[in-house]
């Protein structure tokens, strides 16, 4: 027998390996209230599909927050943003995100960390959310360089003040903060005399 042969125990070229092609696909969630969608977000974003096969982008209809933007705004901006990519499903939600992942059968849940403060509290989360659905794995990931800055409350307070926030959201939202924030005849835009 050559040692070549299937029956060898080393692999053919062309064989498939076991296991390789019944992987069940991997569908994650990137939970937020997006509001706004920030170039932060749409970073974790675009990197979360290089080991997910989709992504649910689940955007929070929390009750105890007062938004800037509707429900319904933040999801058309959210599909504005990401396109047409049919790997993308943008939803909302409310309740336990455990109860979430496990209605659309996700299996990770995918959190941004800008910084070491962050990550105490979104830490407590992923331990509370292993308790209540220990199938339901947290990955934490880092935002790119150019983007660790942005917040979304950030871009709120800037685009209050009608500081520039284009470099930091999508142009779909800078003219909804625009629109949100207008400013006032008279002045120079910045809230003083013009």
């Amino acid at each position: 027998m050559s040692s070549d042969s299937p029956s060898s125990g080393t692999p053919v070229a062309g064989t498939p390996v076991a296991g390789a092609t019944d992987r069940t696909p991997l569908l994650a969630l990137y939970a937020g209230s997006f509001d706004p969608i920030t170039r932060g977000h749409e970073d974790l974003i675009r990197r979360t599909l290089t080991f997910a096969d989709r992504l649910i982008v689940a955007v929070a209809n929390n009750i105890a927050k007062q938004p800037l933007f509707s429900v319904e705004e933040r999801i058309g901006f959210v599909q504005q943003v990401v396109g047409d990519d049919p790997r993308i499903e943008v939803r909302a939600f409310s309740g336990l995100l455990v109860d979430f992942a496990r209605e659309t059968g996700a299996r990770v849940n995918v959190r941004g960390l800008r910084a070491v403060s962050d990550f105490e509290y979104e830490f407590q989360i992923a331990l509370m959310n292993r308790h209540l659905r220990p199938e339901l794995e947290t990955v934490f990931m880092t935002p790119s360089l150019d983007t660790t800055f942005i917040s979304s409350s950030m871009v709120r307070e800037v685009a209050r003040f009608h500081g520039d926030v284009s470099e930091l959201v999508h142009p779909v939202v800078t003219a909804a903060l625009a629109e949100k924030f207008p400013t006032a005849p008279g002045t120079d835009g910045r809230g003083g005399a013009a």
